[in-house]
């Protein structure tokens, strides 16, 4: 994971391997923190608002998720290690949102990475964020004038390269802006790697571990719509009690 931390006028980021201990050593219980697990969960999780999803429970295990099967107006959604779980109405693709009628809906969802980021903040006021609603997110935070900490979910635990990615693209809005600075060389680090891979991000991740161990059809399309959405979102998911809901 790597953990990515704003201040109002000052911004840090500093990729590390050990996302829980890196966010204990920046958790302030004050700043706003922004999940981004954008292959796939945070960019199922906006395509599922926009495709009218009412709200996302996220939950850290399989049993969790199922719980909400048999609920009146619940769907449920399971993934470990990129692969969906039998027995779960759908899996972290975000076609399966795009494809399917979900209006109204709360969806419990569990997914190797992404939901666990979201506990492990959860005693922060928490966003979640994706290519999908990047500008409404970037928006959301320079007009609430609060300190921001990007949380990276990576891979098991360890260092990714295309969730700093993601934050180099954010923290660029955020900078761009005016109202944040940073001295932080791995902020320097994150927006180059987004400068580098921006004109196709998909070209770039190549040799990354997440495209090595995802090849099959479906998780390329996937792949494909996460780095460069055909839907645009200016819904921001806000965590409220035990479920994201429409900010």
């Amino acid at each position: 994971m790597a953990i990515s931390k704003f201040n109002y006028n000052s911004f840090n980021v500093t990729p590390v391997a050990g996302a829980a201990l890196a966010f204990d050593a920046d958790a302030d219980g004050f700043s706003t923190v922004v999940i981004v697990d954008l292959l796939r969960a945070t960019s199922v999780i906006s395509t599922a608002f926009e495709c009218g999803v009412k709200a996302v429970i996220p939950v850290t295990t399989p049993e969790e998720a199922l719980a909400y099967k048999n609920i009146e107006n619940h769907i449920v959604a399971a993934e470990r290690n990129t692969l969906p779980i039998e027995g779960f109405d759908y899996g972290n693709s975000p076609y399966h949102y795009i494809n399917s009628d979900v209006k109204g809906k709360t969806l419990a969802l569990t997914t190797t990475n992404g939901t666990k980021a979201i506990h492990l903040a959860r005693d922060h006021k928490v966003v979640t964020a994706s290519f999908v609603n990047i500008d409404a997110v970037a928006d959301y935070l320079i007009k609430e004038r609060n300190n921001v900490i990007i949380l990276c979910s990576g891979w098991k635990n360890f260092f990714n390269i295309e969730d700093p990615i993601f934050a180099g693209a954010l923290s660029s809005l955020l900078i761009n802006s005016g109202c944040f600075t940073s001295s932080c060389d791995a902020l320097l680090v994150s927006r180059q790697l987004y400068q580098n891979s921006k004109d196709d991000i998909f070209s770039f991740l190549n040799n990354s571990s997440y495209r090595k161990r995802n090849n099959t059809d479906q998780v390329i399309n996937d792949t494909k719509f996460c780095l460069s959405p055909t839907i645009k979102s200016d819904i921001i998911p806000l965590f409220v009690k035990d479920r994201l809901i429409r900010a």
